[in-house]
């Protein structure tokens, strides 16, 4: 990065350094995805989190000049995003997820998943949002889709179930930061194996899918996310075989299944040609998606757990 200059001589308003950060970005050839996708909103949210402004201001504080230890701070950062290849995020501390600011870190993935669209509709058809009291977010990272999820079910109880203690630390921040202590718990547990007797109106999963060729081929800065919270074997679904295989017992009578599958749904579709899933279509973007209900998961059951890999 040696031919990248740093001096901000010149530039005063919050639009100069926003407008200069991007050009910077832009020349660093950096990868966007953890929350933005262009050089200029990342930007944006580092001079933001510098100047400890909220995410929209009016638009004549654009025009607001900055002292000299405000651009100190701001170049810095914008060095750290460009030396490190750290997502903003990782640099600010926090990430916004359907609507909710979570505090996150390097143990956990940078909230970015389309089923923030599915709790915007209150997972409707697929529940009945005010008959909801049972949810379990697995593979929960930072606890942001089941947190979040709350705001589609008012009577719900949710559990955050991550292996990562690491992970954990973070979703319970999360839960202190609402004071949603009487509503949400976090518990260690590697898949179900730590839900024996549980069952749930609604089982959502962002588990790891990426497979071996893609996680070998991601940008820097996805490399930065824990290995644990992507990688999923040779064809991405070494844990949503063992999720499609046991869900079941955990689910009650007229219980959905959700997971992100991204990418892997080729692979899905290819390996589970007879299960009836649904694959959602998403307005904002996101794809590999599919939700099925407990009964159509049952039909399948014997053949599914012929399927789980070897442990």
């Amino acid at each position: 990065m040696s031919d990248l200059n740093y001096q901000h001589d010149g530039l005063e308003s919050i639009t100069d350094f926003v407008r200069w950060g991007g050009s910077l970005f832009i020349k660093a050839d950096l990868f966007f995805g953890h929350g933005t996708d262009n050089a200029f909103d990342e930007s944006k949210v580092l001079v933001f989190h510098a100047l400890s402004l909220p995410a929209n201001i009016p638009e004549n504080y654009w025009a607001s000049r900055l002292n000299q230890s405000e651009k100190q701070a701001v170049t810095e950062l914008f060095q750290r995003r460009i030396e490190t290849r750290k997502p903003a995020a990782y640099l600010t501390g926090e990430a916004w997820f359907a609507g909710i600011r979570f505090k996150v870190n390097e143990s956990t993935l940078v909230p970015r998943s389309p089923i923030a669209e599915l709790i915007a509709n209150r997972y409707e058809p697929w529940v009945e949002p005010d008959s909801v009291t049972d949810v379990l977010d697995l593979c929960t990272g930072s606890g942001c889709i089941g947190i979040a999820s709350l705001q589609a079910f008012p009577n719900a109880q949710v559990d955050l179930v991550d292996i990562s203690p690491e992970a954990l630390e973070v979703a319970n921040q999360n839960i202190e930061l609402y004071g949603l202590q009487e509503f949400a718990k976090a518990i260690e547990s590697d898949l179900f194996s730590a839900l024996k007797g549980k069952q749930y109106d609604l089982i959502v999963s962002n588990p790891p899918y990426v497979d071996k060729i893609e996680m070998d081929a991601l940008p820097e800065e996805f490399q930065q996310e824990p290995r644990l919270g992507l990688e999923a074997g040779d064809d991405g679904l070494d844990l949503v075989r063992k999720i499609l295989a046991e869900a079941s017992t955990y689910l009650k009578e007229d219980g959905v299944l959700i997971v992100e599958v991204g990418v892997s749904q080729y692979f899905i579709e290819s390996v589970y040609p007879e299960l009836p899933l649904f694959w959602f279509d998403f307005e904002q973007g996101g794809e590999g998606v599919f939700a099925i209900n407990k009964s159509e998961l049952d039909v399948f059951q014997s053949l599914l757990e012929q399927r789980v890999a070897p442990v």
